[in-house]
């Protein structure tokens, strides 16, 4: 029987180790997936925020205390560095070409995000929290 037949389309993702492991696929999928989740979230929040125009601290303070809105404020921060980390390491995949130089930058950026993110996380939480 042998070995099965590649196209030579896929060739070049099968190459790079992104062909049959399916890793750039979820990637892409990644990406395109945070984005949609984004449409809204980032409407609602733009939404939110010009209710809020002239509000006071205690007043914003209240508002994301709301367990509705601490949800959709912790999917919204955490979305939105993880769609910026995939759409980072897709530009330094694409436009660095020092294999090192490539390694280090993901992991910066992977490391960023991470470290962003939770602050982020964290800042809001303990504002919905009130502490």
């Amino acid at each position: 029987m042998g070995q099965p037949r590649r196209s030579l389309r896929a060739f070049p993702g099968w190459v790079r180790g992104l062909g049959s492991a399916g890793e750039g696929t979820a990637h892409w999928w990644a990406q395109r997936l945070t984005a949609i989740a984004l449409v809204p979230l980032t409407v609602w929040f733009v939404a939110s925020l010009a209710a809020l125009a002239g509000a006071d601290h205690d007043a914003v303070t209240q508002w994301l205390a709301s367990p509705l809105v601490a949800v959709l404020m912790v999917v919204l921060l955490v979305a939105t560095f993880h769609h910026a980390q995939l759409g980072l390491q897709v530009v330094i995949e694409d436009y660095v070409h020092h294999e090192g130089l490539k390694t280090v930058g993901i992991v910066v950026v992977k490391f960023a995000a991470l470290g962003l993110g939770l602050v982020s996380v964290f800042a809001a939480l303990k504002v919905t929290l009130g502490g």
